[in-house]
């Protein structure tokens, strides 16, 4: 019953600032969210992730202080705000969360860790 609806991804030009959601349906309970990427050729990788109360949040090394997370528990959505895109940031962006609800005792920086995924938004980027 849970699923992940991503949205927001389009193409934009090197530079530009670009916010991603993911929007939870099928259940009233807080999960910890992350976010992942995959471009052609290459494995999914972690890029974010936010706990399930807002409260610490994960990046990834080549983020390099240019995305955020957040979250909107009333809305059950999650934000990824990505600014100075790179080419290299193009690629198919998931949201996903693990089956666990509340608190988190895992490593989310781990897909494994994960159950439930979105089908992803393409973000594209033009240099």
């Amino acid at each position: 019953q849970v699923k992940l609806v991503e949205s927001g991804g389009k193409q934009v030009q090197a530079g530009d600032s670009l916010k991603l959601s993911c929007t939870k349906t099928g259940t009233f309970s807080a999960h910890a969210t992350g976010w992942f990427r995959q471009a052609p050729g290459k494995e999914r990788e972690f890029v974010a992730a936010v706990t399930w109360n807002g409260r610490q949040d994960y990046f990834a090394d080549f983020v390099q202080g240019r995305f955020t997370i957040s979250r909107d528990d009333v809305k059950n959505t999650v934000y990824l705000q990505m600014h100075r895109l790179k080419p290299d940031d193009q690629a198919v962006y998931y949201c996903a969360t693990p089956l666990h609800t509340g608190p988190f005792p895992g490593n989310l920086l781990n897909e494994h860790e994960y159950h439930y995924w979105g089908a992803g938004t393409q973000v594209t980027v033009s240099p």
